[in-house]
């Protein structure tokens, strides 16, 4: 049913989608486009899509268009693409937030175009058309937060798409989605920006010793404070009730341990650092991860 897929915005999400139309051998036409002149002349040179050079010639006659750009751009890509999307296609993108997604596109949408938001929960600190990789969306979950009245067989094209890159489909609210995404990645991703930017600032460490001794854990705080920066500040900008809320949370936590610790209330930490581990081990067999020391790198 889908025989053009068009990409907009050219990174890590865009080109690992089109490695994995190929991998699968699916004969889907799939059309890039990058706002950036030098990002469309890399991806020309990979030959995993046909780049074009204007969003016209990428979404007309597209069955699927997908927006792989940061949060903060899609309303402005929406806008520009609305009167060119063909009449009974399917608007979807892979934003990590999604109430403000919702609320700022689907005005924009016009009629007889299916918006379905979705978000695969995959990816890694690298960005740029050389960063993709046909197996990251393979079984990792794709959150769909489809509209009221959206047809289910749209619905369902953009679930058999997501799976047939190898995700695990699921559907949400946009709310719930985004309270969701607060607490398994965007507090994580500031708590770990913050605790590398405090290693920055304290006099007393110097550099070679964060380095030289990053294994300790430092190193995984690393890997993720690595990420765009401009996808992070605009889904903090774009989230904010859901990130203030568990932000508030993790600082009540917080508080807490350092009152055990200041008290040397050994059993509050034991009991705390054994609940936690648990969760630990849950994620493992949830087949979210993996024992392997080195996964992800």
């Amino acid at each position: 049913m889908i025989e053009k897929v068009a990409l907009i915005g050219l990174g890590l999400m865009a080109s690992s989608v089109a490695r994995g139309l190929i991998n699968n051998k699916e004969s889907v036409k799939v059309i890039g486009y990058d706002i950036s002149p030098e990002v469309r002349k890399i991806a020309s040179e990979i030959k995993i899509f046909e780049v074009v050079d204007d969003l016209e010639s990428a979404v007309k006659d597209s069955d699927l268009t997908i927006i792989c750009t940061p949060v903060g751009a899609i309303r402005s890509v929406v806008s520009k693409i609305s009167k060119y999307l063909k009449k009974g296609s399917i608007l979807s993108d892979v934003g990590s937030v999604k109430k403000a997604v919702v609320e700022a596109v689907f005005p924009l949408v016009p009629k007889g175009v299916y918006f379905v938001p979705a978000h695969p929960l995959a990816g890694t600190e690298e960005s740029g058309p050389n960063s993709g990789f046909p197996e990251l969306f393979k079984d990792r979950w794709c959150i769909l937060t489809p509209l009221e009245n959206t047809p289910q067989e749209k619905i369902k094209i953009v679930k058999d798409f997501w799976e047939n890159l190898g995700s695990k489909v699921t559907e949400m609210t946009p709310e719930h989605h985004d309270l969701v995404l607060a607490v398994t990645s965007h507090a994580p991703h500031l708590i770990a920006y913050t605790m590398v930017g405090v290693a920055d600032d304290l006099a007393q460490v110097t550099n070679s010793e964060v380095i030289n001794f990053s294994a300790a854990g430092f190193r995984d705080f690393t890997r993720i404070a690595a990420s765009d920066p401009t996808m992070w500040r605009d889904v903090f900008l774009n989230n904010k009730e859901a990130a203030l809320e568990v932000l508030g949370r993790f600082s009540e936590e917080l508080f807490a341990l350092n009152r055990a610790i200041r008290q040397g209330d050994g059993d509050f930490l034991f009991d705390y650092f054994t609940r936690t581990r648990s969760i630990r081990r849950g994620i493992i067999e949830a087949g979210q991860d993996t024992k392997a020391p080195n996964f992800g790198r």
